[in-house]
């Protein structure tokens, strides 16, 4: 009996200690940062396909580094709404400049009548160079570029165009009769931007030609071999201590131009038009001819050439070759 007693008690006591237990396991909570850790893990098992793509990321990357880039020149901004020749009056001019002059045409094809450099007789500096033309003759743009400015001077240039172009440099064109252009035109090496005439300061139908680097007046000889009807080499360097020398200029070789020319241009034949119906219909290539030189000599365009003859600009023409002009 005393057995049966003590058994139903230890069970009771039993009982009531495992129900403390339970109430203590129910009661249980893990702290909060270790809740949030554990739904962040669970987060982190998601597929990470279904939440960014390659396109996503990729327009992610171009717009993070869209302001990073280089921006393009703009070379029709300083001083292009300037009247004046020199259109870079005060800024600064760096000591040496590479410019590529490869793609180029020539203004005109007359010899050399009065070259840069000071004047005696007018006691002051010519900055450009004289070339021989007829009034009504083409004049044709150096280099690729933009018409900056057409105007008259009285007493100096005439009629005359300013081009920028896009190897830095600007030309100039004085004494003209008519403009073919119009300002902020685009025009390409070899286009007909005007007629040649004897307008301001001029004693003669004459061009005056001028290259100028950032306003300052290159000898147009350092750059163009007139005689040849070429450039000296496809590059030249702007160099303020030499901008103002020719480069390999030979007088007797435009002794013997000039010579050329006039057997070839008669003066009494009638001066050229823009149209240049008046003349040949074809040419024979002769030793020396360049594609340049014969367009200029003839008033087409060196495209205009290529495009007649099935050629390129690289083409080799031989002498004794016949081209069609029109």
């Amino acid at each position: 009996m005393m057995l049966q007693k003590t058994l139903k008690t230890l069970t009771l006591f039993t009982l009531a200690a495992c129900a403390a237990i339970g109430a203590d396991a129910q009661t249980y909570r893990l702290p909060n940062a270790h809740k949030a850790e554990h739904n962040d893990l669970i987060a982190r098992q998601e597929n990470i396909g279904n939440q960014i793509s390659v396109k996503d990321t990729q327009d992610f990357l171009d717009n993070l580094f869209k302001d990073e880039e280089e921006p393009e020149l703009d070379i029709y901004t300083e001083g292009w709404n300037s009247r004046s020749v020199n259109a870079y009056a005060g800024m600064d001019i760096p000591d040496t400049k590479n410019i590529d002059v490869s793609k180029f045409a020539m203004p005109c094809p007359g010899y050399v009548t009065s070259p840069y450099g000071y004047r005696p007789r007018f006691r002051r500096e010519h900055k450009g160079i004289d070339l021989k033309l007829q009034t009504g003759d083409t004049v044709y743009a150096a280099f690729d570029g933009r018409v900056r400015l057409t105007n008259f001077e009285r007493r100096g240039y005439g009629n005359y165009v300013i081009l920028r172009h896009t190897n830095g440099l600007e030309t100039v064109y004085g004494h003209l009769s008519k403009f073919l252009i119009k300002e902020d035109q685009d025009v390409k090496a070899g286009e007909p931007i005007a007629l040649g005439g004897n307008t301001g300061r001029s004693f003669g139908s004459h061009l005056h030609f001028e290259t100028r680097f950032m306003g300052i007046p290159i000898n147009p000889a350092a750059i163009f071999d007139f005689a040849n009807q070429t450039v000296h080499t496809d590059s030249y360097t702007f160099d303020k201590q030499t901008y103002k020398k020719a480069r390999n200029y030979d007088p007797a070789a435009n002794t013997e131009y000039a010579r050329q020319y006039k057997a070839s241009h008669p003066a009494n034949t009638t001066a050229s038009s823009a149209s240049g119906s008046s003349k040949a219909s074809t040419y024979t290539v002769k030793k020396g001819d360049t594609l340049s030189r014969i367009a200029s000599r003839n008033g087409v365009t060196v495209r205009q050439l290529c495009k007649l003859n099935g050629l390129t600009t690289k083409s080799k023409i031989n002498p004794g070759k016949k081209l069609k002009l029109r």
